[in-house]
């Protein structure tokens, strides 16, 4: 029923910065809990960042913490990810989802993701 769309990857060079947006319809954000997840090629989906339905709560993997920081518009339905000082092993295509278990259970069918590929 809710259909997302990320958005906002490409290619950086290592210490460079990207914001990724994960844009959402079909019903609101209201009491949903969401998050960030990553895919490298070869390998399995990771858990990147959360962010609860409230303001302020949030998780990050510890690959990511003090580098990304998560954020989201309920007005607009719309999740961000800002990603600075990113390294080459932060390559991978990003995946935003619902989140079933808090932090990093997620369920359901996932999209094309948007890839973000860092260069060193």
């Amino acid at each position: 029923q809710v259909q997302l769309v990320e958005s906002g990857g490409g290619l950086v060079q290592a210490g460079g910065s990207l914001r990724l947006s994960c844009a959402a319809s079909g019903r609101t954000f209201s009491k949903i809990n969401m998050g960030w997840f990553r895919q490298a090629p070869g390998k399995e989906r990771e858990f990147v960042a959360a962010a609860a339905w409230f303001a302020g709560m949030t998780s990050y993997a510890d690959s990511v913490k003090g580098r990304f920081t998560i954020s989201r518009d309920n007005t607009k339905n719309t999740m961000y990810l800002q990603m600075n000082s990113l390294k080459p092993e932060d390559t991978a295509v990003y995946y935003c989802a619902k989140l079933t278990t808090w932090p990093d259970g997620s369920e359901g069918s996932w999209g094309q993701g948007t890839q973000v590929t860092v260069s060193s």
